[in-house]
């Protein structure tokens, strides 16, 4: 699988180093005063400084009881990478949206996952199947 690339917008670049280098542990690549690479469990991230972005809040939408932020992305990690993440993010007071947990248990599709925002509102889901060959089941 190669990697996946995604650019979305920061209020501050300072906060999203501290939050994306420092609380979620992704390694840092090349930046600018305006963006900075991050190595997402080797995917490309990249956070572009936009000013008048503000904290926003997500819309979201029910799924299996709970209010998922729209849009969001992350990515689907192996259970023992998503428990450390897990607790990396509790240990340092993250506030989930929706806090770890398994959805869908006994189903098809069953999963850990958990969602929380960045310092400019962008929503993350970090996830990690019971068995990867559910990921697309219907």
């Amino acid at each position: 699988m190669r990697p996946f690339h995604i650019a979305f917008p920061v209020h501050d670049l300072a906060a999203a180093r501290a939050f994306y280098g420092g609380v979620m542990g992704c390694r840092e690549g090349r930046s600018s005063d305006h963006w900075i690479d991050f190595d997402l469990y080797g995917h490309q991230i990249v956070a572009h400084l936009d000013p008048a972005t503000e904290a926003r809040s997500p819309v979201s939408s029910s799924v299996d009881g709970h209010d998922v932020p729209v849009p969001h992305f992350g990515v689907i990690l192996d259970r023992p990478d998503w428990e450390a993440l897990a607790e990396r993010l509790e240990n340092a007071g993250t506030a989930f949206v929706i806090a770890p947990h398994v959805r869908f248990a006994g189903q098809i599709g069953e999963q850990a996952t958990m969602f929380f925002l960045d310092p400019s509102g962008n929503a993350l889901e970090f996830k990690s199947f019971a068995d990867d060959a559910m990921i697309f089941a219907t």
